[in-house]
């Protein structure tokens, strides 16, 4: 598989490939084109097959003309496909049974078809232009491919009676365990269609299964026409297609479609409507997984919504030809791709061949064998089938999986295919939901003691933070808020609201909020209101996907209010440095002398040393204010300098190759930076800007050498000191790192 895929994404583009490609997947196209035609017409009685097998020949002349021509993607055959006869079958069953509508007799039935198949096509060119081919793609495989599997049993089901040639009437269980009703010539052709197509890919890759089988089936019955000579009657013969003709030319066909359409009401809107929607979604989602199959060959990436534009005018195409609808079919379009068609001209080529294969044809296809259509669609229903969804039934996972496949399959066989897309939209609904309560809103929770803002504390502060600090909250949140989350959320929350002061949301990577999250917040502040607290927000999104500001959304709401309410900070940083300061206030000293000039005595790097010692330290600094955004020294200066904050703080930024800068640190008073440098005296990586008016004691590192010199105890215990200091930081940043890391 894997070494055809690449030969096959390695061929260059050529009208041979293109022409070879067409050919082979018209081959491919045409026998079951036919065998959906002849199904859907069927219903309305065993006398329209001929109708049915023109009508799938139409509709696979027109969309592989037309689909290709407007949707562009190179290589994507389109034809009538399993979805299409199945929903239309579906339909007119309803209409003749009086499911969906009353009093309608056969002669009624084709308009209607016609006006399901126009709305369908509309409605698929609505999807591309306003954006839907992206979102289709994003219905959950379970609801696909179970509403896929409940197509291919209702086929079968379908086709069955056909394969043993029941009569009109019998039930499929009274008729299978009574062989007194079979057709044995029929069921004959059909089980001998059925092995061939089922061996034929063993045998040769070459020519196309459903051809090989056709061709066996064709053969066959005129095998058994050579011991009853009655297979050879053409007309009236119930086992055979029978004789194909139209009314009127084809420029009558054509204006009889479009006269059609002045009949047109109210009441036949209403009938068809939702059928009309199921077939244009599912003809549209068969098309783009055919897609996405065939970028993997081709190593391309498809225009989805020009392509189901293209789909939508194909399909109308198809409409005024008499066609049936169809969409883009994975069969024939792999033909195609490993025969050398690369570009749209492969499908244009195949419709083509479609109208030649009508023109020269038409007298051998009216002597293809029921049975072997028959035999044909059973191939296609057990194909399309999901054997794989009893796995689902080993994992505990993946039980809900297989409960929304078998839904959608018993709805689409117990009631009908309308029933199973609503059920498919709302078990849709249901495991999105699941998808998104599976997992926690909350990325990650950390308390102030086990994360810190950017601003280091001196360690009398870093002691109370430590002490203190699991009174402030740190949440990450992720993904969706809505009324599927938020009590999770809630509960998650619950101890920390009734005993914390401060919890600080992280809105980075929210995606969406409704209404019940915002009350939801609303609620959580009040709570904490009750004790002193306060709710806080940071990382706001700008836009939400539903287009909404978040912080206008929940101003409106009134959770966000002047001087009240929730409180919301630009940076993550400054909240953090918030709920700080909160807690120091409450727990530690006052800062009435926060405007009090430190002296070196003060600062813990040299707590405890004695007068001399200071003496000597002071001996080899100077002083030095810094007024508001003045720098103390820029990235890639020389310095050989520590500084130490008397009064003031001092921001560390790291310019950006863009420009702007990074914001690294805060510094404050009693703490001290440019270190690194009086270390190993090389360039400043930083620029250190004020942020207030700020005074800084500066120690030079020559200075500090000529006083190590003479005191070299002196020297010592600065540098165990400095040593110490770092050794604190470091421990510090590695205990945060392993609280972020922490899963």
């Amino acid at each position: 598989m894997n070494t055809r895929s690449e030969k096959a994404g390695e061929k260059t583009p050529s009208w041979a490939g293109d022409l070879w490609g067409g050919l082979a997947s018209m081959l491919v196209a045409l026998p079951s084109s036919i065998a959906f035609g002849v199904l859907t017409y069927t219903v309305m009685g065993p006398e329209l097959s001929g109708a049915g097998a023109m009508a799938g020949i139409l509709g696979a002349a027109a969309l592989g003309v037309v689909a290709s021509f407007f949707g562009r993607t190179g290589g994507l055959i389109s034809a009538p496909c399993a979805p299409a006869a199945a929903v239309l079958s579906a339909l007119i069953a309803g209409l003749l049974g009086g499911k969906v509508g009353a009093g309608l007799t056969p002669a009624d039935i084709p308009p209607l078809l016609a006006l399901a198949a126009l709305l369908s096509a509309g409605f698929q060119v609505l999807y591309g232009a306003i954006g839907g081919g992206r979102l289709i793609k994003f219905i959950p495989y379970p609801v696909v491919t179970g509403y896929l599997s409940g197509v291919g049993v209702l086929i079968a089901l379908g086709q069955l009676p056909k394969l043993f040639g029941l009569p009109k009437g019998i039930p499929l269980h009274q008729g299978l365990i009574s062989p007194n009703f079979w057709r044995w010539e029929g069921l004959a052709v059909g089980v001998v269609t059925i092995v061939l197509m089922g061996v034929a890919p063993r045998l040769t890759k070459k020519v196309p299964a459903a051809i090989i089988g056709l061709l066996g089936g064709i053969v066959s019955y005129f095998v058994l026409a050579l011991f009853s000579p009655a297979l050879l009657n053409l007309s009236g013969n119930p086992l055979i297609i029978g004789p194909i003709q139209t009314s009127g030319s084809f420029f009558d066909t054509v204006a009889g479609r479009l006269t059609s359409l002045e009949s047109i009401n109210l009441g036949s809107i209403q009938l068809i409507i939702v059928p009309a929607l199921t077939l244009s979604v599912l003809l549209s989602i068969d098309t783009l997984k055919t897609c996405v199959g065939l970028d993997a060959l081709t190593r391309r990436r498809h225009n989805s919504d020009r392509e189901l534009i293209g789909q939508g005018i194909g399909n109308l195409a198809s409409f005024i030809v008499g066609g049936m609808p169809g969409a883009g079919t994975m069969g024939p379009t792999l033909v195609n791709i490993t025969s050398g068609g690369r570009t749209p001209r492969s499908g244009i080529i195949e419709g083509s061949f479609v109208v030649l294969a009508l023109l020269l044809l038409s007298q051998l296809i009216a002597w293809v064998p029921i049975g072997a259509l028959a035999g044909i669609l059973l191939v296609i229903a057990w194909r399309m089938f999901d054997k794989g969804m009893f796995r689902l039934l080993r994992y505990p996972a993946g039980r809900l999986d297989f409960a929304v496949i078998a839904g959608v399959v018993i709805v689409s066989v117990a009631v009908d295919l309308i029933a199973a897309s609503l059920v498919g939209v709302a078990l849709a609904i249901l495991l999105f939901i699941r998808d998104q309560i599976r997992g926690s809103v909350i990325r990650r929770k950390l308390y102030l003691n086990q994360i810190s803002s950017k601003t280091r504390r001196r360690t009398s502060e870093r002691e109370i933070l430590n002490q203190h600090g699991d009174h402030g909250v740190f949440c990450e949140l992720q993904g969706n808020l809505f009324f599927g989350t938020t009590d999770q959320l809630f509960s998650q929350l619950g101890p920390d609201l009734r005993t914390k002061r401060y919890i600080l949301l992280d809105m980075r990577r929210v995606q969406s909020m409704d209404y019940t999250a915002a009350h939801l917040f609303e609620q959580m502040h009040a709570q904490l209101a009750e004790h002193g607290g306060q709710l806080l927000f940071s990382g706001m999104p700008s836009g939400l996907l539903d287009e909404r500001h978040f912080a206008h959304y929940l101003t409106q709401l009134g959770v966000v209010k002047e001087g009240a309410g929730v409180m919301i900070s630009e940076t993550l940083d400054g909240a953090l440095e918030w709920m700080e300061e909160r807690i120091l206030e409450i727990a530690g000293p006052g800062k009435k002398d926060e405007e009090r000039l430190l002296e070196l005595r003060n600062f813990d790097l040299f707590r405890g040393f004695d007068e001399h010692t200071l003496s000597e330290l002071l001996s080899c600094m100077r002083e030095l204010s810094l007024a508001h955004g003045e720098r103390a020294f820029s990235q890639g200066e020389e310095g050989d300098e520590v500084f130490l904050v008397r009064r003031g703080s001092v921001r560390i930024m790291l310019p950006l190759e863009s420009g702007q800068y990074h914001h690294l640190a805060t510094i404050g008073r009693g703490d001290f930076f440019g270190e690194l440098s009086f270390l190993d005296r090389g360039i400043r990586s930083a620029d250190v800007v004020a942020k207030v008016p700020t005074d800084l004691y500066v120690l030079s590192r020559t200075r500090f050498n000529e006083q190590s010199k003479s005191n070299p105890i002196f020297g010592v215990q600065v540098f165990a000191r400095l040593a110490h200091a770092i050794a604190l930081r470091l421990r510090q940043t590695d205990a945060e790192l392993r609280a972020l890391e922490e899963r």
